[in-house]
């Protein structure tokens, strides 16, 4: 096996850094929609009002938990760079293939939210298909 430089970890900090502010977007967005739908809820109770934000509350969770992987995954590949720094090999290879392995759940459970924000939206042209 050849050893862990310094380069190998450090591809991982941009692809990291876009997805952690992809994340945040997507958050500012789930966080002006539910703001929304609050004062819609408010406004007129409603069946499907309330699909929605049963929909919300397990993608703000799914969010929460994608980002808090990708902060993860971010420690350990730093935490890897360490390892390289004071030349123990054992623990930088380990330490980075954790933090691939974080990423990849983050990116799983990305991809679970997307699905769920399709259904929310399908939910929406429902409602113009058979109007309240």
């Amino acid at each position: 096996m050849t050893p862990l430089t310094y380069s190998t970890p450090g591809l991982l900090f941009p692809a990291v850094s876009l997805l952690m502010l992809a994340y945040t977007n997507r958050f500012l967005g789930l966080a002006s929609l539910a703001r929304h739908l609050i004062a819609r809820y408010r406004e007129e109770p409603h069946p499907r009002l309330k699909l929605q934000v049963d929909n919300l509350r397990e993608r703000l969770a799914l969010l929460r938990h994608t980002q808090a992987l990708g902060v993860t995954s971010l420690l350990s590949c730093t935490a890897s760079l360490f390892g390289v720094l004071i030349n123990h090999q054992p623990l930088a290879i380990s330490l980075f293939a954790l933090s691939l392995l974080l990423m990849l759940a983050s990116l799983a459970l990305s991809l679970r939210e997307i699905h769920l924000s399709v259904r929310a939206l399908n939910v929406e042209l429902d409602d113009l298909v058979e109007p309240r």
